[in-house]
């Protein structure tokens, strides 16, 4: 298993990027800003964008892993990886996700806390209803880690 960095044709990854943020335009916000990183093992398993958000923050914009890859611990491998690459440079990992039973336990069990919440984000930013394990998602919930 190898993690390395992405530094061109980040586009080609879009359809995995798009499971964790299925809106195009969105994407397109934060995938030339920010670093991409990809997990390798016996191919790409999980792919990571994190932007530095300035005073120390750096934010994990998109995680995505294949889907017959997850469960496995790839995406917790790939938040160690990041968590460690950045120690020293910045100062907090925070994320942004839905208030999903399926995304804020993950996060929680990587170590993260919650932060704070966006009210409406996700109808006020994506052109049409966004649902994760069949709730709608309405509001952004902010976790962080220090680093």
């Amino acid at each position: 298993m190898k993690i390395y960095e992405q530094k061109e044709n980040k586009k080609q990854f879009l359809p995995l990027l798009l499971l964790a943020d299925e809106q195009e335009d969105m994407v397109d916000r934060y995938l030339d800003r920010g670093s991409m990183y990809i997990l390798d093992d016996d191919g790409v398993k999980c792919v990571c964008v994190v932007t530095d958000e300035g005073g120390g923050i750096l934010e994990i914009k998109n995680i995505a892993t294949v889907p017959d890859g997850q469960r496995k611990g790839y995406g917790k491998t790939m938040i160690g990886f990041l968590a460690a690459q950045y120690r020293g440079t910045h100062s907090v990992l925070q994320v942004g996700t839905g208030d999903s039973p399926l995304t804020v336990p993950f996060y929680e069990k990587c170590g993260f806390i919650r932060s704070h919440r966006i009210k409406n984000f996700f109808t006020d930013n994506y052109d049409h209803p966004i649902y994760e394990c069949g709730i709608q998602l309405m509001d952004m919930i902010y976790l962080r880690k220090n680093l």
